[in-house]
């Protein structure tokens, strides 16, 4: 037997698990079970995909200064505290690389996504998951588990899976009573969801210990191309960028992505159709007798009696070649995940959901 045996924390990982997209002998599939984008990409950010064909022989640029500078215009931040990576996945993994390690504490809520263990894991942390309060970031919960061991704090905010989130006063105080030396990471991967949220940004200005990431997979409709971003204090994202590879972006992702996010009428669209479509499917579900928390994301959590109820809308749905996603690995075997799709994909998710329960009693 070998004597070369991995890292601390590698072999606890549980390898993770992307939302289904094919159902066996189903042609006319609704995919709504990986919170994309129904109206797809901007046309001015395809063009840009287009455009960059040209330069595939070239190496890109190392430093992002083209797509961290269209970023901080956007957004009114400092182009020099902005770090770029492949999805916001990798800028977490930056964060979990360069600030935890053995010995120490790396803390996530109940329902909070499930990358966060795995990064802890990772770098050999050990993960220390705190229940949360119906669904939601329960801040006292949070504090009251921190030792002098905790380094980062993971929220996602808006939350994935429970599309809730708490407000900035609440994530103010969070930030505030962490042990020194501990980070709070604001995941915002859903931030463009919510009408004039600034995704933590403020409170990153205003503090040395609070990082915000931010995605391009989800109201951008770019999650094939893999770009995310991170903000924070000038001195940590100098040592994330340390272990950032140099050219862990393409051109033509950073081309794509540049040409997306100042593309902000396209974004303005999706929000406010997504907030129109969620309202409508959340109120149609509770009217069957399937709530849902109030949900500021591009999904709404169903919640059903049980957990056989759960597993039996979502085999019904499949045979009605309908996919949601299962949240049992989260903790919420009741529920199923339901992407907000455009009107058409909505309807259809209603009518199938109306038949089960016609069909159940």
């Amino acid at each position: 037997m070998s004597d070369i045996t991995p890292q601390p924390g590698i072999m606890e990982i549980k390898l993770y698990q992307g939302g289904q997209s094919q159902i066996a002998g189903q042609t006319d599939v609704l995919k709504l079970s990986s919170n994309e984008n129904p109206f797809g990409t901007s046309d001015k950010a395809k063009e840009a995909f287009a455009r960059s064909v040209h330069s595939l022989h070239r190496y890109p640029n190392t430093d992002h200064t083209p797509l961290r500078t269209a970023i901080a215009q956007v957004h009114g931040l400092d182009a020099d505290r902005i770090i770029c990576g492949a999805g916001s996945d990798e800028v977490l993994q930056f964060v979990a690389h360069c600030f935890a390690g053995p010995g120490d504490e790396v803390i996530y809520t109940e329902h909070g996504f499930s990358m966060y263990p795995i990064l802890a894991h990772m770098v050999g942390a050990t993960p220390v998951c705190v229940p949360e309060r119906e669904r939601t970031v329960d801040v006292d919960a949070v504090l009251a588990a921190c030792t002098e061991r905790t380094k980062i704090v993971f929220i996602a905010n808006p939350a994935n899976p429970t599309g809730t989130m708490i407000g900035g006063n609440e994530v103010a105080r969070l930030a505030a009573g962490l042990p020194k030396g501990a980070i709070l990471v604001h995941d915002g991967a859903y931030t463009e969801y919510v009408d004039g949220f600034d995704g933590g940004a403020a409170l990153v200005d205003a503090r040395d210990n609070v990082i915000m990431t931010r995605t391009f997979s989800k109201i951008y409709g770019l999650g094939g191309l893999r770009v995310g971003w991170g903000y924070g204090p000038k001195a940590l994202i100098d040592v994330m960028t340390r272990v950032r590879q140099p050219f862990n972006l393409s051109d033509t992702q950073m081309a794509t992505a540049e040409a997306a996010v100042r593309d902000v009428e396209f974004v303005e669209r999706c929000r406010l159709e997504n907030a129109r479509m969620r309202a409508w499917l959340a109120e149609s579900l509770a009217e069957m007798g399937v709530p849902s928390d109030t949900s500021t994301a591009n999904f709404i959590l169903a919640r059903f009696h049980d957990a056989a109820e759960a597993e039996a809308c979502d085999a019904f749905l499949k045979s009605q070649g309908i996919i949601v996603r299962m949240v049992a690995g989260y903790g919420l075997p009741n529920c199923l995940r339901i992407t907000v799709g455009d009107e058409a994909a909505c309807r259809r998710v209603a009518h199938a959901v109306r038949k089960f329960k016609e069909q159940a009693t």
